[in-house]
């Protein structure tokens, strides 16, 4: 399991203190800062409106998504991820040996998820192994 940096409680700390939401996790991809939260306060965390994601976004000077977290329950992990990549679609997403396999579906699309110098898949990467302990591969 990762050890959570400063930064990161930081972020954690600023959510509870404006939603009163505890995130269970928070990371960054592709330059967002994303808080997973239970389902059931998924709502409350985004408040009316988008009200908090504003107040937080606007206090960190970067963007905020709010997600559902799925730890609880591995058959959503498809819909964790393209939550994450979005708008960028894929195809499928699969488990063989152990690493997930996501199918972009087109060069586009894969060079979109690899990104430059593979900068976002390398991020992507981290968050699922962080997440759930496996490696992930795009084709």
């Amino acid at each position: 399991m990762a050890t959570i940096n400063m930064q990161t409680m930081r972020y954690i700390n600023l959510l509870d203190d404006v939603a009163r939401v505890k995130a269970r996790k928070c990371f960054v991809y592709n330059n967002v800062i994303y808080f997973a939260v239970h389902p059931r306060f998924l709502s409350k965390a985004i408040g009316q409106g988008g009200r908090n994601l504003r107040i937080i976004g606007e206090r960190l000077g970067r963007r905020v998504r709010i997600i559902r977290d799925v730890s609880a329950n591995p058959r959503a992990i498809e819909s964790f991820i393209g939550s994450i990549v979005s708008p960028v679609e894929f195809v499928s997403l699969e488990i063989k040996d152990g690493i997930f396999i996501l199918t972009a579906g087109s060069r586009t699309r894969a060079a979109s998820l690899i990104g430059r110098n593979k900068v976002r898949l390398e991020e992507l990467n981290k968050i699922i192994e962080d997440y759930f302990g496996r490696g992930l591969r795009i084709i």
